[in-house]
């Protein structure tokens, strides 16, 4: 699959001033400043698509962009950034659960996780209740340009071991650079797969 066509449409706050969800949609959340509006302008070609900014915690809503007038890339704010209100972030959590347990037309999480970092509490925390809350996810790891080949696959290993440690088989994960485009094939490759059984829901 090639992307050709990408445009942001809306911004939301709440799910029910989301789009009609009448297209395969895939969400984007991570930590902040791990790279999810870099990582969108790659995949998409356009790199001014989604706004990239040097400081965290600036993607406060709900924001879809329509891909080749077919389906949905859906930019979350992030999570763990401990510069705004305790009050601030508990609304946002608030916000993106409900997002993520109420549209019926996500068909999965992408999960960032920057690759130059051991396994953070809140990433597996969050794992988990995706886990729990029978959403599929995929985790992609981001910022491979980082890290040598060799020192890349050894932070890959060990995250997959202590997942290991808790979970019976691993969840889906690709190794991504919005620098050296890497991993974009499988990525869409994934994407194109999944948009194949997409079923519009009922009522939409």
């Amino acid at each position: 699959m090639r992307i050709t066509q990408s445009e942001y449409i809306t911004s939301s706050v709440k799910v029910n001033q989301c789009p009609e969800p009448d297209k395969p949609e895939y969400a984007f959340i991570g930590r902040s400043n791990v790279g999810k509006s870099s990582l969108i302008n790659m995949l998409t070609g356009k790199r001014k698509l989604a706004k990239v900014s040097g400081s965290p915690g600036k993607t406060i809503t709900i924001n879809h962009f329509l891909i080749d007038k077919s389906w949905y890339l859906v930019d979350l704010p992030g999570y763990g950034y401990a510069k705004r209100s305790k009050s601030e972030r508990a609304k946002w959590q608030k916000m993106i659960r409900s997002y993520l347990l109420l549209r019926p037309n996500l068909m999965s999480v992408f999960l960032l996780i920057d690759i130059r970092h051991d396994p953070q509490k809140n990433d597996l925390e969050f794992m988990e209740w995706l886990a729990v809350s029978q959403i599929p996810f995929t985790i992609l790891f981001t910022k491979a340009d980082k890290l040598n080949r060799v020192n890349g696959e050894s932070m890959v290993n060990a995250y997959k071991k202590r997942l290991l440690q808790k979970w019976e088989e691993l969840p889906n994960i690709i190794v991504t650079s919005s620098v050296n485009g890497n991993g974009k094939e499988v990525w869409l490759s994934y994407i194109d797969e999944t948009n194949s059984i997409f079923e519009e829901p009922s009522g939409s």
